[in-house]
């Protein structure tokens, strides 16, 4: 099977784009920006999907639907919220009747405008927090923690696949409380799941920090963030958490009756990622090879695939294979026997190696002859030979060993990719010439944040938590700055 992959280091966006393809992971569809996820690349969305939604769970949220379709004049109802999405909406203006009569007897198609436009959902906010009104009138009523799984549209103009796409799919978290304490706790607890995940589960190694306001979602007080570092040197904001404050709440008149009789506005969150995490995946771990899956995250764990000339070794080879595969099934492993027999073991190898299929088990005659079996890792391309006895525990302890490896190569990585700059000079030659993350003082207005990002296509990514108050000089105006930022140019 030829691999055929752009080599990262002369096109890195076309690897990109050619190992989505080849891998199978997806494709462009009929409609422009918008992109068909095959079965393997939606096989990963859905162990994503799983993984957090028992975590969601786990933290007190329950799962909801809400209409696709938002009236158009909800979404006016905050400033800021529309006039973040003005330009990314689709608006719904007619409806089409088919064999409508037309007056005279006729029967004809009809089209008629909708007496209220409909924008289809960019995010859910609005038509949420008017549903939110109905379901809460009392303390009693709080804390309401609800999830939705559903797709979104931005009417984006450059489109990637996973990455932009015009229409995507993620879940979105809203939630409403009694007071602004609980709401920010919320917002950073479901921040922390996020981080979590993404490095417990992709082994995405992530840094946690604020938005600045110039980079905050449309209509929140505060936007927390995670940022991961993608092997070109650019950021890729991994998932986001708000704190909306009471925002949505006095546009959508959304009050709740306290303990002591008073009536007070709720306090509510906002938080989400998306299928651009399969992306953010992709160009963290894969190589020229093909996909890198970490464990957790592959849909097939471990191939077995049989090596044999004639019907009397397939025999022999198959009998030791499936025992082996039953073993592996049986200890909880997603493992696949590919006995094809319309494809050479060589074809085999690649397609597997391509799709990132963490451990292939090779087995032939003299295998069998010698109680063994051929392990080949994905994530390092070694090989060994190990015995029979004990293989399925074997197993289990290298699909470990091959998550934390994972986990500790994109981390070794992304701080080699941190760097500090103390010049308008030095900054600039960073962002050329190296790229990745650069720690620098900026004098907290808006006015030089958009500047910068102007000359240079740099923006903060972010004020990580775990930032030390510094006094210092901004890089591009010289003005006094309380402390350094993160900067980096960023999909």
């Amino acid at each position: 099977m030829a691999k055929e992959l752009t080599p990262r280091h002369i096109d890195y966006a076309k690897w990109y784009n050619d190992l989505i393809i080849k891998a199978d992971l997806a494709e462009n569809s009929g409609v422009r920006g918008c992109m068909v996820i095959k079965p393997y690349g939606y096989a990963i969305w859905e162990k994503i999907q799983q993984e957090l939604d028992r975590r969601f769970k786990e933290t007190g949220h329950q799962n909801a639907y809400f209409p696709l379709f938002i009236p158009k004049s909800y979404l006016s109802k905050e400033a800021d919220h529309v006039e973040g999405f003005a330009k990314e909406c689709a608006v719904v203006t007619h409806y089409r009747l088919k064999n409508a009569p037309d007056g005279k007897g006729v029967i004809v198609d009809d089209e008629a405008r909708l007496e209220e436009e409909l924008i289809v959902r960019p995010t859910s906010e609005t038509i949420i927090w008017d549903t939110y009104r109905n379901w809460i009138q009392s303390y009693r009523d709080l804390p309401l923690l609800i999830n939705q799984w559903a797709n979104v549209v931005r009417w984006e103009m450059r489109t990637r696949l996973f990455l932009r796409t015009a229409e995507f799919l993620w879940q979105e978290g809203h939630t409403a409380h009694a007071t602004r304490d609980e709401a920010i706790a919320e917002a950073e607890l479901m921040l922390n799941v996020y981080a979590d995940f993404a490095e417990r589960f992709m082994a995405i190694p992530v840094i946690k920090g604020v938005k600045s306001p110039n980079e905050r979602f449309a209509g929140a007080e505060e936007t927390y963030c995670i940022e991961a570092m993608m092997q070109d040197g650019k950021a890729l904001q991994a998932g986001t958490s708000h704190f909306l404050g009471q925002n949505f709440a006095r546009a959508f008149d959304v009050k709740f009756a306290t303990k002591e009789g008073k009536e007070e506005y709720v306090w509510a969150t906002s938080w989400g990622v998306s299928t651009r995490l399969i992306g953010a995946l992709i160009m963290t771990h894969s190589d020229d090879n093909g996909l890198v899956l970490p464990p957790t995250l592959a849909p097939i764990q471990v191939v077995i695939v049989p090596i044999y000339r004639g019907r009397e070794d397939f025999e022999k080879v198959n009998e030791v294979a499936v025992n082996i595969f039953e073993n592996l099934k049986k200890a909880g492993i997603a493992v696949k026997y590919d006995d094809r027999d319309t494809h050479k073991p060589g074809w085999k190898f690649n397609e597997y190696e391509l799709k990132g299929v963490p451990i292939r088990i090779a087995i032939g005659p003299k295998d069998i002859e010698n109680n063994q079996v051929e392990i080949a890792r994905r994530d390092t391309l070694e090989k060994v030979v190990v015995s029979q006895i004990g293989l399925t525990d074997y197993i289990r302890k290298l699909l470990e060993d091959i998550q934390e490896t994972i986990y500790e190569k994109a981390r070794a990585f992304r701080d080699s990719m941190v760097s500090s700059a103390d010049t308008w000079e030095e900054f600039t030659r960073l962002l050329d010439e190296k790229g990745g993350f650069i720690s620098a003082h900026w004098d907290g207005t808006s006015e030089t944040e958009e500047r910068i990002k102007e000359l240079t296509k740099a923006t903060i990514r972010c004020i990580p938590f775990d930032q030390k108050p510094e006094e210092g000089k901004c890089i591009l105006t010289g003005k006094n700055s309380k402390g350094r930022v993160l900067f980096a140019r960023a999909y």
